[in-house]
């Protein structure tokens, strides 16, 4: 098994057609992380990424995820909807995660960008984590093969590295623990360098779609042995808000306490652990370039990197994990290279994970009344032409928390807790307005049922420190409010307004 492992970022990777082909279709390659965080140094490991990727594409660096959260961002890159739209609102089947019926297998999953790809002409293939809940005897088990895809091999169930299972085209394939045969990101490297070979080889004239998928940087953090003392020692990032105990938040936050000496330790060893898992990815990525370069694809292709969201290791006294609305919650890695895609350059548009879709979509050859009844918007022409053109400058963030039953302010029942930190609780929901112009760089959230409110404006309080939401004024907080509810209920091209 070679030594190339998936990157934990989300990574797209788009190939053009050989000259040969009539039809002049680019190949596609999307390449995903999960948990791969930008605010926090999540991109320092992946030199051989940032070498050629990065530097020979562009970098956004205003990419953001409409849900920090696995399940719901992942249905969000498949189908380039919001999650009030795909309805997929958390990572358990009772919240549409995978679910099979009408809520997800029969609704949102046969509108997703392979469907669209396969009936373009594409040779399709899957490699990597799907949904947390794909694969189980409530979802359809193993045999379930999600529509678009020619070649699969979808992890049963949540991010793993050993002693998994994968579907493999239909049938069950069971992983243990030697590294040269079972750690999951290298497998994911050797099968998607496979699918190019033989994709190339055998249907040369047939453009194809690749997805690689990898569960790093994400739980349980375990790096390959070559890089599990890579980062050993380091601390994770001791930004402003790491460790800060505030009590004009949400209540989740509130609730936090102060970390002590054993918890700092404790997140400092994921972190370091997280760091080293992602080296794989920037092997998985040096390999797939080599190989569409060892097919004479590589000048043809365009490549996406990207993750399904965020993470914080410390900050607001969270020891490790997402599902917050701050912005290294929010905020993702997005690199693209590719045919007319000028090098070395930063854009700084506001990209989302919904535009991946309708991105692949019109890569693919789909007209632009496909595109109308997405939520997102295709950035081909913002990646591929130097020409300014009208965006968006605010976005929703929705997320629909765990835990427990509603309550209200002051009668909460203690949050759901892993051993070092309380994870989450069903008053952790919110929708948000985040805005980004050349005049306002701000943030509000409201807490759908608890009634309370978070403002903060990112030009003068960068880390969120200070939420100022009572100094708003009437006028201010109705328009939030406005086109908050604008967004909250808007449907393919009345969320492009």
């Amino acid at each position: 098994m070679q030594g190339f492992k998936l990157v934990t970022i989300f990574a797209v990777v788009l190939m053009s057609v050989n000259s040969s082909r009539p039809s002049g279709q680019p190949n596609i390659v999307f390449i995903l992380t999960d948990d791969q965080d930008i605010v926090l140094g999540g991109m320092e490991p992946m030199e051989k990424t940032k070498e050629l990727i990065a530097e020979n594409g562009v970098t956004f660096t205003n990419a953001f995820v409409s849900t920090p959260i696995c399940c719901p961002s992942r249905s969000s890159y498949l189908t380039g909807h919001y999650i009030h739209n795909h309805g997929a609102v958390n990572n358990s089947i009772e919240g549409n995660c995978a679910a099979p019926g009408s809520g997800w297998q029969e609704g949102p999953e046969k509108q997703a960008f392979a469907v669209h790809a396969k009936q373009n002409g594409y040779n399709t293939g899957y490699f990597g984590k799907y949904l947390n809940q794909y694969g189980l005897n409530h979802t359809g088990g193993v045999q379930y093969i999600p529509p678009g895809w020619n070649v699969w091999m979808g992890l049963v169930g949540n991010s793993k590295y050993y002693n998994y299972s994968v579907s493999f085209n239909g049938v069950e394939e069971k992983h243990g623990v030697d590294y040269y045969t079972d750690y999951f990101t290298d497998l994911i490297a050797n099968r998607s360098n496979e699918f190019i070979r033989n994709a190339t080889k055998n249907h040369p004239d047939q453009p194809f779609l690749l997805v690689a998928a990898t569960p790093a940087p994400h739980g349980p953090f375990t790096p390959a042995p070559q890089y599990s003392k890579t980062y050993a020692g380091r601390q994770s990032p001791r930004t402003p808000n790491w460790n800060f105990h505030s009590s004009d938040k949400h209540w989740l936050v509130r609730e936090q306490a102060i970390m002590d000496a054993a918890t700092v330790n404790h997140s400092d060893m994921i972190f370091c652990n997280r760091w080293g898992t992602l080296r794989s990815v920037d092997d998985l990525v040096a390999g797939i370039v080599d190989t569409l370069q060892d097919t004479n694809s590589l000048q043809n292709t365009y490549i996406i990197y990207s993750s399904d969201h965020g993470f914080q290791m410390g900050q607001f006294c969270i020891p490790g994990d997402k599902r917050e609305p701050y912005e290294h919650d929010i905020r993702i890695p997005m690199l693209v290279r590719g045919p007319n895609i000028p090098r070395n350059k930063t854009i700084d548009s506001i990209v989302l994970n919904i535009d991946i879709a309708p991105t692949i979509i019109e890569m693919s050859g789909s007209n632009s009344s496909t595109l109308d009844d997405i939520d997102g918007r295709s950035f081909l022409t913002l990646v591929s032409t130097n020409v300014t053109k009208t965006w968006r400058s605010d976005f929703l963030v929705d997320y629909h928390g765990e835990g427990h039953p509603p309550c209200g302010l002051s009668n909460c029942p203690p949050p759901q807790k892993t051993r070092f930190h309380e994870i989450d609780a069903t008053n952790n929901t919110y929708t948000c307005l985040r805005t980004i112009s050349d005049t306002t760089n701000d943030y509000y959230c409201e807490f759908t049922l608890t009634g309370y409110s978070e403002y903060y404006n990112l030009k003068t309080d960068q880390w969120q420190l200070k939420n100022t939401v009572h100094q708003l004024s009437n006028e201010h907080l109705m328009q939030l409010k406005k086109r908050l509810n604008q967004l909250r209920t808007c449907r393919g091209s009345t969320c492009h307004q």
